[in-house]
């Protein structure tokens, strides 16, 4: 199965943070915002980094405030003063009540197919968690499985990944916890509904891959976290394991572990034929990986070098006999697909479809033919191979958009995706390899009209001249009269990562009201293969931030956004990417969401997987590295005496992959420094995390309040009734 649209979340390692007994205490400030921020205790700290005197003032921030009161009745006070201000803004409850009702239909993922029965999520509309479902048959009654909206009495215990087994008499899954990367993993007997005793804890970053009988399954873990580290303590030492239905965590064997590389994780993968356990082995989130096989025939499991690494991409996506299909970017910029020999590792790869100028962005085996989907300037398409490599036709999509899914089995011509665009929620659709028949599986009834807005793909120029591409959604009534609006633009720009399109209940609100959405495609994503990633990562970093600048002035330049009227959105890297760019060109923007930011770039690799992100970033111990991530990380380069735009800094104290340290040391950073007038908030959500596993009634909360921040302060009048 393969997804074309990569949500742009990192995956983030600790030491105890240090704390100053002897440090002052400082009012951050009433200045001239009529706000008095609350205080944030000043810490006369200063460290050496290669003969640069670095200040940390605000590194007690970095103590977890489960086991810090101090960090945690700053938190609640900084909550208090964000919940009084955005209860003040108009039109804010409005917004959340549109919200609401744009959420307020039926939404379905993909079915997968396990021993003629259909497993699939259905969310009625507002529940927080999408509830699991099981068809006997396509045309079977729907049965409800799981639902995880009982799991919790405040709603932020959540599904996270499940996988049936082949014969579908089992499906195992994982419970997530207030948003936490950690995951549980629980046996469903599906006939029955019961789910069985055993429970498998400190599953991280794992998948589920059944061998073929449905005895049991592999998956990854780490070693359990010292205690009061569960959320901070480095992601080191993965393992990969192999658990039997009906056992005790304590019997799973060790099937394979790097203690001599800690640092590398492992995951694993069965083929649909259940002959081939494949493990991918990566250190870091750049696609390099080391492959090892192993014969999956009833005796002892022995995994086999296939692949040395980890040096390329190597993404396993079906299999016939010892014959193994791998997508991989060796020799081959913007991938190619290729067979390596199961049995005989040393005959080397063979070509099946060379590389082309589009990007190759993934693809599954689905009964005898191939499924490949290709990436062109944030627009995809996807096209039937044979297993020889030969063209059979272009799989039939509704429009522009990105499709999801295509999971399939060697032998069985059934497959299916869902697809979805910028203003059009994902439907599903059943296709047929072998009649390249499409049928509609299950369709939302919209509140909206899609016809109402449009889509204008344009290409901008960069600071070096580089063209850029940027999507621009708006009302058709805007472009038609060619007027100015509030604009929204986001971005993200970091490994290896594509924007495509894809539906977002928040955003049509915006559109709704009369907003400008813009999405540029930055370099470092990977919408252009590997030359796009690499001129916008490490020495190249500022390629990202000099794009984004770049869009925002296109913008304004070229009659999209009024001049007070442009507001910026990044999550993750991407919250990264708006505080580096506020801190350089703080005129060109009214007002700024960085969400889940990694604001610190001196300190990030010590916190959870922070390690991984070196590939993208650098190092900060290293001296060339340095420098550079000196020179634009936004905690250390705020400038005092220069008009800043209106900031909500927004994170969750149970995020354990970009940890709320980063926003938190921010926003006090911000809040002390002489900004201007307009105002620096901090919104921390409360049993939440990077963003999977939120529950609905809090996203739509955390929206409400972005987008009546965004909109006071970019001038758009938010209707009761949107025309």
């Amino acid at each position: 199965m393969f997804r074309l649209t990569l949500l742009p979340l990192l995956l983030l390692a600790a030491t105890p943070a240090l704390a100053e007994p002897n440090a002052a205490v400082i009012d951050a400030g009433a200045q001239d915002t009529g706000l008095r921020y609350p205080a944030a205790r000043r810490l006369d700290l200063v460290e050496d980094h290669f003969g640069v005197k670095v200040a940390d003032p605000y590194r007690w921030l970095e103590n977890d405030l489960r086991a810090d009161p101090a960090v945690r009745d700053w938190v609640r006070e900084e909550n208090a003063l964000t919940r009084r201000y955005i209860d003040a803004l108009p039109g804010r409850n409005a917004l959340k009540a549109r919200m609401q009702a744009l959420f307020s239909h039926g939404r379905y993922s993909v079915p997968r197919k396990a021993g003629g029965r259909y497993f699939y999520g259905y969310n009625k509309g507002l529940q927080n968690h999408t509830p699991l479902y099981v068809r006997d048959g396509l045309a079977g009654a729907q049965r409800l499985l799981l639902d995880p909206n009982i799991w919790a009495g405040d709603g932020t215990s959540a599904l996270a990944e499940w996988a049936p087994s082949p014969d579908g008499r089992y499906l195992a899954y994982a419970m997530q916890e207030a948003g936490s990367d950690w995951r549980t993993l629980r046996v469903l007997e599906v006939d029955s509904g019961r789910t069985l005793d055993e429970t498998i804890e400190w599953v991280k970053f794992s998948q589920i891959a059944w061998d073929a009988g449905g005895q049991g399954f592999f998956y990854s873990r780490y070693p359990a976290p010292a205690e009061g580290e569960t959320f901070r303590s480095a992601n080191e030492g993965q393992q990969l394991f192999y658990h039997r239905v009906g056992t005790d965590q304590a019997q799973d064997q060790l099937i394979y572990g790097t203690p001599d590389r800690p640092k590398l994780s492992h995951q694993a993968q069965v083929t649909s034929d259940g002959r081939w356990l494949v493990i991918n082995s990566f250190e870091g989130i750049d696609t390099r990986r080391e492959v090892h096989v192993a014969t999956l025939d009833g005796g002892p499991v022995t995994p086999r070098l296939l692949v040395r690494g980890p040096t390329h991409d190597w993404r396993l996506i079906g299999s016939r006999g010892t014959t193994l299909y791998f997508i991989t970017n060796k020799s081959a910029t913007r991938s190619r697909l290729v067979t390596l020999d199961a049995a005989r590792p040393r005959r080397g790869a063979k070509l099946v479809v060379a590389e082309r100028a589009e990007m190759l962005a993934g693809g599954s085996l689905v009964g005898n033919r191939l499924v490949l989907a290709y990436v062109s300037e944030a627009d995809m398409v996807a096209e039937l191979v044979e297993l020889d490599g030969r063209k059979v036709a272009d799989v039939p999509l509704p429009g522009m958009g990105t499709a999801a899914g295509f999971g399939g089995r060697d032998g069985d011509p059934e497959t299916f995706f869902s697809f979805s665009g910028f203003v059009t929620p994902p439907s599903i659709y059943r296709f047929d390899t072998a009649t390249m028949e499409s049928s509609v599986f299950a369709q939302p009834d919209l509140p909206f009209n899609p016809d109402d807005f449009g889509i204008e793909q344009r290409l901008y120029p960069s600071k070096d001249g580089t063209p850029i591409p940027i999507t621009i959604i708006r009302k058709k009534a805007l472009a038609d009269r060619a007027i100015a609006a509030p604009t929204i633009l986001y971005g993200y720009g970091g490994f290896n990562i594509s924007l495509t399109p894809g539906y977002s209940a928040p955003r049509l609100a915006w559109l709704e009201q009369g907003g400008v959405y813009a999405v540029a495609n930055l370099r470092g994503g990977g919408e252009f293969g590997k030359a796009w990633h690499e001129a916008g990562r490490g020495a190249n970093k500022q390629n990202v931030f000099d794009d984004f600048i770049a869009a925002g002035e296109w913008l304004k330049s070229n009659g999209y956004t009024p001049k007070d009227g442009l507001a910026i959105e990044g999550r993750s890297n991407g919250g990264l990417l708006v505080g580096a760019v506020v801190n350089q060109r703080p005129d060109l923007f009214a007002a700024a969401l960085p969400a889940v930011g990694v604001m610190d770039m001196l300190r990030f690799d010590r916190f959870t997987a922070g390690r991984y992100w070196v590939d993208d970033y650098g190092s900060p111990g290293e001296a060339k590295d340095f420098p550079l991530l000196y020179g634009y990380s936004p905690y250390h380069n705020i400038s005092d005496g220069r008009d800043y735009p209106a900031i909500l800094v927004t994170t969750a104290d149970t995020d354990d992959r970009v940890v709320p340290a980063h926003s938190f040391k921010y926003a006090a950073a911000l809040q002390a420094a002489q900004v201007g007038d307009r105002p620096r908030l901090l919104r921390v959500e409360n049993r939440a995390g990077h963003g999977a596993g939120k529950p609905i009634d809090k996203l739509i909360d955390e929206y409400a309040d972005s987008y009546s921040f965004l909109a006071h302060f970019t001038g758009l009048t938010i209707q009761q009734k949107p025309q």
